[in-house]
């Protein structure tokens, strides 16, 4: 029963030190909204481009409390973040972190994240159907780009060589129809 106390006191003293700071709920960082409930380096997974090795690095080298909740950093910490994950390469973060290595168009490393890393992509997409490389035809198709098998896999759309029953007994009838009007 003590420890039941004891506890529920932690809690109580926990929960009064959080809604004595500023605590949002729900923060804007970076283009995303991020629960302000989760710890730091889960909040900052949720950005498109930062994954959680790069969050645990980033938490890491901008000195923030790993334990901390989002919503409870304050101006100074999240521009820290949001400096160490725009240039990683800057705070001592190894190449194999970023999502851009050796740039087509620049030819450096880079971090990007959320719009940026879809257009980027979509370039780089765009780029390949342009050249009529072997993965720019398959996007061009709509078929599967990394080498997965699509014998059995990634069907979609109308189904080919199937003929429903309705279609079926339509063409029967129609059939009929004909053979009848030779007939005369």
């Amino acid at each position: 029963m003590e420890t039941l106390n004891y506890a529920r006191g932690r809690a109580i003293a926990r929960l009064s030190e959080i809604m004595s700071r500023e605590f949002r709920l729900i923060l804007r960082f970076m283009g995303t909204d991020i629960d302000g409930t989760k710890k730091v380096a889960y909040g900052l997974g949720k950005i498109r481009g930062v994954g959680p090795n790069l969050a645990f690095a980033v938490v890491k080298v901008a000195k923030i409390n790993p334990e901390a909740r989002m919503g409870a950093l304050s101006d100074g910490e999240l521009s820290r973040v949001e400096d160490v994950i725009k240039d990683p390469l800057k705070y001592g973060i190894p190449t194999r972190m970023v999502n851009r290595r050796k740039d087509i168009e620049t030819g450096r490393d880079m971090h990007l994240v959320g719009a940026d890393l879809a257009l980027k992509i979509k370039s780089d997409i765009d780029l390949m159907k342009d050249i009529q490389s072997w993965k720019g035809i398959r996007h061009s198709l709509g078929l599967k780009v990394r080498g997965q098998r699509t014998r059995t896999t990634g069907r979609s759309g109308k189904a080919v060589g199937v003929k429903k029953k309705v279609l079926m007994e339509a063409a029967r009838a129609a059939g009929k129809k004909d053979k009848e009007e030779e007939k005369k």
